[in-house]
Order: structure tokens, then C-alpha cells, then sequence
């Protein structure tokens, strides 16, 4: 990689890692249900990443997940946030090896639906030690297992990765006509066609 696309790339994964602490903080459409939590376009700026390469994936999940803890969120927020490198890392991986995977719709929400089932494995996963150990506070243990955990975190979050993934292919489809940005990009080009 050349010496103005390092900087080129270093400087995107910063300016991601900024839109990804900053969203959560100041969007003003969130749904709260402890223990979940969806905050519209807060997986935008990694997804974003994913676009890139799995570095940059892997280095916007780790960064907003430290902003998440320097910020003071509770404990499960962060935990999630850090539970995002997985699907991530493993979303860019794919993406590099399939490039022009969102030139088909099909195979676009097959990967969509893939990554969200993933995310929400994930957040299930790293949720799990802190329900069982009843180290959170704010979750609803008189609604149960089932409700608190695989509906709220589980199925909450493959819709809202849904949603968020289909807002970060509108926002690249603009941002990788960018010649800096389709330069250093796996993904480049967002055309679904038939």
C-alpha cells in the first residue's frame, strides 16, 4: 500500500471511530428495554469499515468500544461494543474475499441477514455471564430468559443490524465515489442488479 493510501486509510478509520462514538451519544431516536439497547445508525461507522478492509473493521469496532468505556457506559453497553470486532472482522473478511457481492440483491441480503444473525450471536454471547451472574442491574429478570435475552438482545439486534446495514450502503454508495475512498476500498461499487 502506498504512503498516501496508509495515511488516506488511517485517516478514514479515525473519522469512523469519531461518527461511531458520537452517534450513540447525540441520536435522538433510541429505544431503551434493558437489557437491550438500539440507537438508529449507531453500527453505520463500522459497517462502514467493513467496506475497507478487516483492518480497518477490526480497528472502528475496537475504537468505539473504548469510547463506549471512556464515555461511561454501563458495563453490558460495552461488552456489546467490544463483541462487535467478531462479526465485523469476520463481515470485512468476506467482503475482501467477495467484492462486488451488493451487485446482486440476493446474495446482498443473504450477506446482510448473515452478519445480523451474527451480531446478535455475538451480543447474546457476551450478554450471557452478566444475566447469569445477575450483574445486570437494569434487565427485567421477572420477564425471564426467553424475553429479556433472545427476544430484546437476539432478535432485537438482527433487526436493528438489519436496518443499520441497509442506512451504510446508502451512505457508501455515495462516499466510494470518493476517488481517495474507492482507492482504498475492497468494496466499490452498490448496484443492485438482477
Amino acid at each position: 500500500m502506498k504512503r498516501n493510501q496508509k495515511i488516506h486509510t488511517m485517516a478514514l478509520a479515525a473519522l469512523l471511530i469519531a461518527v461511531g462514538v458520537v452517534i450513540p451519544a447525540v441520536m435522538p431516536i433510541k429505544v431503551v428495554i434493558p437489557p437491550a439497547s438500539f440507537t438508529l445508525a449507531s453500527h453505520v461507522a463500522i459497517m462502514l469499515a467493513m467496506f475497507v478492509s478487516p483492518f480497518v473493521a477490526i480497528i472502528v469496532a475496537l475504537g468505539t468500544a473504548l469510547g463506549f468505556l471512556l464515555g461511561g457506559f454501563p458495563l453490558a453497553v460495552v461488552l456489546r461494543a467490544v463483541s462487535h470486532v467478531v462479526w465485523a472482522g469476520l463481515g470485512a473478511w468476506y467482503l475482501k474475499q467477495h467484492p462486488t457481492l451488493f451487485t446482486g440483491l440476493k446474495k446482498s441480503i443473504l450477506f446482510i441477514a448473515a452478519i445480523a444473525l451474527l451480531h446478535a450471536i455475538c451480543e447474546v454471547l457476551i450478554i450471557l455471564p452478566l444475566y447469569f451472574g445477575h450483574a445486570l442491574p437494569e434487565a427485567n429478570y421477572t420477564q425471564g430468559f426467553m424475553y429479556s435475552i433472545f427476544l430484546l438482545v437476539g432478535v432485537g439486534t438482527v433487526v436493528h443490524s438489519s436496518v443499520d446495514f441497509a442506512l451504510s450502503l446508502a451512505v457508501w454508495k455515495v462516499l466510494v465515489r470518493s476517488g481517495s475512498v474507492r482507492s482504498i476500498s475492497h468494496v466499490k461499487d452498490v448496484a443492485f442488479r438482477a
